[in-house]
């Protein structure tokens, strides 16, 4: 499930960032473009998959950007059951109390059972998520402790859903490393 670091990572995520904002241009709603996630953190063992974000000042119709993405190679993802974390909206998280709608996304995939596999998160700008990722992101990148603590963490969660049908309780289950350390990489974000 887990592998090493892998350098291509961010060049990988680099070019599929490049072909999404290529893509959602016409539409003008895209503000940021950002590879996030365990492979984007040096020295982090993640599975193979890139996790990808692009915040939106509002959520086009789905048509419209299902049809964009599309032309980069990402297709609506449906989640593999229907409580998978993450697909339609992101679990409320963190200090900051918004309306309930800002937390509504979309997530499309790319190449999932390929060597291309990305994941592409597609956030309201009015998110936390869409901060807390960025702002976990370059935390761990500032604290290698943490960093290899959440190395740890992630390999007990999982060894312990090495047989699961889906990922969905292994992500389940690092909201427990988040929950731990949210107030302090949510700090340190709001700091730096």
């Amino acid at each position: 499930m887990l592998q090493p670091y892998d350098p291509d990572w961010p060049i990988r995520a680099a070019r599929l960032l490049t072909a999404v904002q290529q893509v959602l241009a016409p539409l003008e709603v895209a503000e940021a473009f950002d590879h996030i996630g365990s492979t984007s953190v040096p020295g982090l063992a993640a599975k193979a998959y890139l996790d990808l974000q692009v915040l939106v000042r509002e959520l086009p119709e789905p048509s419209v950007v299902d049809d964009a993405l599309a032309a980069a190679g990402f297709v609506p993802a449906v989640g593999a059951r229907p409580d998978s974390p993450g697909v339609h909206r992101d679990i409320p998280r963190g200090s900051q109390v918004v309306p309930a709608g800002v937390w509504r996304k979309r997530l499309f995939v790319h190449d999932i059972d390929g060597p291309g596999a990305a994941i592409l998160h597609v956030r309201l700008s009015a998110s936390p998520w869409g901060r807390y990722t960025v702002w976990f992101r370059d935390w761990l990148r500032a604290h290698p402790q943490a960093r290899d603590s959440y190395a740890d963490f992630k390999a007990t969660a999982a060894a312990e859903h090495a047989g699961d049908a889906d990922f969905d309780d292994y992500t389940r289950a690092k909201t427990a490393f988040f929950d731990r350390v949210q107030e302090e990489f949510e700090a340190w974000g709001r700091r730096t």
